[in-house]
């Protein structure tokens, strides 16, 4: 998301607790600092930990006017919605429906000192909420995850005790092998010696299957 965003030319900011991830993000050339600081700053807010209390009413408060918040990681308890709606029964903010949820729900909310922010998909998930779910790309990489994981686990079953397992770095590179084309990838092939230099089979997998990217 932050990558994309970076991509059209927005200056993002990025939250973090993790320091290899805050370090990470660093190194890409992003701004890492606390929602604190980054609430006065941003025209755009998405929240994407799949945790709770990421954006709370003194972040809302402090956001410049007709901010856009939404959530693409978890429950609407990323955004403290409850604490708007709580300000609404008690008349200290109005709201206004710019769109009906059926159509995918878009919310001005206006505090006392006039300025507003915009909360799309009431906090929930904005890419089922306000769009057409994931990209039929991405629906074919997990399609066939899974279907690779049927067979293997149908073809090789007394290889599988009962319990879970990670898919064989075997089928996670053949999954990424299958979409190549698509996306005008030429792949480069090992040569014999190249492979027995590096240990690995020529037509892989090239990594362990504990190695995680």
């Amino acid at each position: 998301c932050a990558v994309s965003l970076q991509r059209y030319g927005c200056r993002v900011i990025v939250t973090e607790i993790d320091p290899i991830n805050a370090l990470q993000a660093a190194m890409e050339g992003f701004e890492v600092t606390t929602m604190e600081d980054a609430c006065s700053q941003g025209n755009i807010f998405v929240t994407t930990t799949g945790n709770r209390d990421i954006i709370l009413g003194p972040h809302m408060e402090k956001m410049p006017n007709d901010a856009i918040v939404c959530n693409i990681g978890h429950f609407d308890t990323e955004i403290d919605i409850a604490w708007l709606e709580g300000q609404v029964q008690q008349g200290r903010m109005s709201k206004e429906s710019i769109k009906p949820a059926e159509i995918g729900a878009v919310d001005r909310y206006t505090f006392p000192d006039k300025h507003s922010i915009i909360i799309l998909a009431q906090g929930r998930l904005v890419n089922l909420g306000c769009a057409t779910g994931h990209p039929s790309f991405v629906m074919s990489t997990s399609f066939t995850n899974q279907v690779l994981a049927q067979l293997e686990l149908w073809q090789k079953s007394e290889q599988f005790e009962c319990k879970i397992h990670m898919l064989p770095k075997r089928l996670d590179e053949e999954v990424a092998r299958l979409h190549l084309d698509k996306l005008g990838v030429k792949l480069t092939r090992l040569t014999p010696v190249q492979a027995a230099y590096m240990n690995v089979p020529v037509d892989g997998p090239y990594k362990p299957d504990h190695y995680r990217y």
